[in-house]
C-alpha cells in the first residue's frame, strides 16, 4: 500500500513526487565487505545517475531541452512536492553513492529557487539519515514542512537484519513510516500530526524531529493524502474546446504550403558523392593470384624434371 502510494503520486496532476533512495543501507556500522557486495553489481543500474548535480537540476528545472518527460519534475505553483531522502549522512550533509555529498545549504538554496520559479505550492521534506535534523536547519523558503529521523548528534539505526547476506534490509524510521502509510487510503482524514508520532524514541532509538515554522497551514489541518495519495483534482472550465481539427483551415494551410513549394527553386545536391559516375563506371579488375594447387603442381613438375635429368646420384652435390 505504501509503495503504491509513492508510485501513484507520480500520476496525479496536483502533486509531483520525487522519491530518491541513494543507499538502501542507512546504518553507519556496515562493514566494507558488505558494501563491496552491493557495489559489485547487486544494486539497480539507474542508481549511478543519482548525483548531486542531477538531483539539483531536476528540482530547479535546469535541464537540457532534450530531457524526456519521465526525467523531469513537471510541477507548478499548484503542485505539492514530496522529497524523501535516505542514506549515509552527518551534520549538515548527505552522501551520494559514497563519492559526493550534498549540504544543507545547497538543498536550502535549491528549494528557494523552486519557490522563486513557482515550481511548488507546498513541499514535504523527509530525510532518514544520521543527524537528519541538520539537513533542514538552513531552510528559509515558505511552505516547507520537514521531518527527520534523528536529531543533531544522533545516529539513525537500521531494522530487520537478514542473516543470509549479513546486512539490514531497511532503516528503522522508514520501516515505521511505511507501516503507518499502509493504513492510509484516499479518503483518510489522518493529518500530519499523526505522522510526527509514528516513530517515537522507544521504537526508533533515535529522536525524530520536524519543522513546521515555514509552513503556512496548521499541521493538524494538513491531510496525509495531500502528499500521499492518488486523488486527482479536476478544474471545470466554461470555455469551448474544439477536439476535432478544423478541416477548412487544414486544407487552406495545405494549399499554401504546396504553393510555396512550387515557387521554391529546385534543390541541388552537393557533389560530394558522384553517384552518376559510380553507377556507370566499369567494375574494377581484380588482381590475379595463382591458386594454391597451381603452385604445388609447378613445384612437382620442377622436381620431376630434375630427377629425370640428373638422377639421385647428383643429390649429394646439391645438399
Amino acid at each position: 500500500m505504501a509503495a503504491s502510494c509513492f508510485l501513484r503520486k507520480c500520476l496525479t496532476a496536483l502533486a509531483g513526487l520525487l522519491l530518491l533512495s541513494f543507499e538502501s543501507l542507512a546504518a553507519s556500522q556496515i562493514e566494507d565487505q558488505t558494501e563491496q557486495f552491493f557495489r559489485s553489481g547487486h544494486t539497480n543500474n539507474w542508481a549511478v545517475l543519482v548525483t548531486v548535480e542531477n538531483f539539483l537540476r531536476v528540482l530547479t528545472g535546469r535541464i537540457p531541452p532534450s530531457t524526456p518527460r519521465s526525467k523531469r519534475l513537471l510541477s507548478d505553483d499548484r503542485s505539492n512536492i514530496l522529497i524523501y531522502m535516505t542514506g549515509h549522512g552527518g551534520n549538515g550533509f548527505l552522501k551520494f553513492q559514497d563519492s559526493e555529498e550534498i549540504t544543507n545549504i545547497e538543498l536550502a538554496d535549491a528549494f528557494e529557487q523552486m519557490w522563486q520559479k513557482r515550481r511548488y505550492n507546498e513541499l514535504l521534506f523527509i530525510i532518514d539519515t544520521c543527524q537528519g535534523a541538520s539537513m533542514y536547519e538552513r531552510f528559509y523558503s515558505p511552505n516547507i514542512m520537514a521531518l527527520a529521523s534523528s536529531q543533531v548528534g544522533e545516529d539513525s539505526l537500521s531494522h530487520q537484519p537478514d542473516p543470509a547476506i549479513g546486512v539490514h534490509l531497511m532503516d528503522r524510521y522508514t520501516f515505521y513510516v511505511l507501516e503507518f502509510l499502509e493504513e492510509i487510503n484516499p479518503a483518510s482524514q489522518t493529518n500530519m500530526n499523526d505522522l510526527f508520532q509514528v516513530c517515537p524514541k522507544s521504537l526508533c532509538v533515535s529522536t525524530p524531529g520536524h519543522r513546521t515554522d515555514l509552513f503556512q497551514r496548521d499541521p493538524k489541518n494538513v491531510l496525509i493524502t495531500d502528499f500521499f495519495g492518488s486523488v486527482r483534482k479536476v478544474e471545470i472550465t466554461t470555455e469551448t474546446i474544439r477536439l476535432q481539427p478544423d478541416l477548412g483551415n487544414m486544407e487552406s494551410r495545405y494549399k499554401k504550403e504546396w504553393m510555396d513549394e512550387e515557387l521554391m527553386e529546385p534543390l541541388k545536391y552537393a557533389e560530394q558523392l558522384p553517384v552518376a559516375q559510380i553507377i556507370h563506371q566499369k567494375p574494377k579488375l581484380k588482381d590475379w593470384h595463382p591458386p594454391g594447387g597451381f603452385i604445388l603442381g609447378l613445384w612437382a613438375l620442377i622436381i620431376m624434371v630434375f630427377f629425370k635429368t640428373y638422377g639421385i646420384k647428383h643429390m649429394k652435390f646439391i645438399f
